[in-house]
């Protein structure tokens, strides 16, 4: 459930950049490199914007439509605490530790 929460974060952080930055939010038909640059500078106006701007107009209207959102369905969750368990830690030093064993058959 954890993981549901934080990917709904990152997504929406990717939704507001595809919102500001319509060049985000088509197919890219530029190399692989130039785009991540695009990204990256998307990013970095992003950041820019947040910190210099007292308000952000685009933001107030997010923020309305979500609250709108929000009373429809009378409940706001928020994500109290970000970290991993033990659980999810011994899965991925398995997984991670397989392909490694994997990897070094196929080498000797």
């Amino acid at each position: 459930m954890k993981h549901a929460k934080a990917r709904n974060v990152i997504e929406r952080c990717f939704g507001l950049l595809k919102g500001r930055w319509k060049i985000l939010a088509s197919p890219a038909l530029f190399p692989i490199q130039t785009q991540g640059r695009i990204i990256l500078a998307c990013s970095l106006l992003q950041n820019l914007i947040r910190r210099k701007m007292s308000t952000d107009p685009q933001e107030m209207i997010r923020n309305e439509d979500e609250q709108s959102e929000d009373e429809e369905d009378g409940k706001i969750e928020y994500i109290s605490i970000i970290g991993s368990t033990d659980e999810w830690t011994n899965f991925r030093n398995n997984l991670a530790q397989g392909m490694y064993s994997i990897w070094r058959r196929s080498r000797a």
